[in-house]
């Protein structure tokens, strides 16, 4: 159970400031949380940019203090994960001296919807023409091995094995 206080005139017109916390009011204060927080060099604000548009996602209903408390957590975590993938490729893009396509042509910072929306174009095919299984890598560019470099991923998922024979020669014509 939330306790609140009743706001004064100034506080009301100012807007609300809302942070979930597990720490008890005995350790830290309200003002101090809020002081720790607009002091944090980095906030998740510029990944709840699409919460705030209503078509980005259908309204939910929840009335159990846990179910809200477990999809805040998922959405935290969901942030965390985006904001890391763009950290991590931001660091690597500094380090190596690279860039990616962004919205407005190279950068060296682009944000984690560009290196998303990067990935999204590609697909893996698994072909079967007799007995061999042969995965075809469609779409796939030297950026996205960068990616994987920078994530730490196995690049294993953008470089096919070559043609099979056997499939090179049915398709030639």
């Amino acid at each position: 159970m939330v306790e609140g206080e009743p706001l004064d005139r100034v506080a009301e017109e100012n807007g609300w400031t809302v942070l979930a916390t597990t720490l008890r009011p005995e350790v830290c204060s309200d003002a101090e949380i809020l002081h720790a927080y607009q002091e944090q060099p980095i906030t998740v604000e510029p990944g709840c940019r699409w919460i705030k548009n209503p078509a980005a996602i259908r309204p939910v209903w929840l009335e159990q203090p846990e179910r809200i408390a477990a999809l805040a957590m998922l959405t935290v975590l969901g942030l965390l994960v985006y904001a890391g993938i763009q950290r991590q490729v931001r660091l690597y893009l500094h380090t190596h001296g690279q860039r990616l396509t962004g919205n407005k042509g190279a950068t060296a910072i682009p944000t984690a919807a560009v290196v998303l929306s990067l990935c999204a174009p590609v697909a893996m095919v698994q072909v079967q023409i007799g007995n061999p299984e042969v995965p075809q890598v469609y779409g796939g560019h030297s950026h996205h091995l960068m990616i994987c470099d920078a994530l730490g991923l196995d690049r294993v998922w953008y470089a096919a094995p070559p043609v099979h024979p056997n499939l090179e020669r049915a398709h030639t014509p």
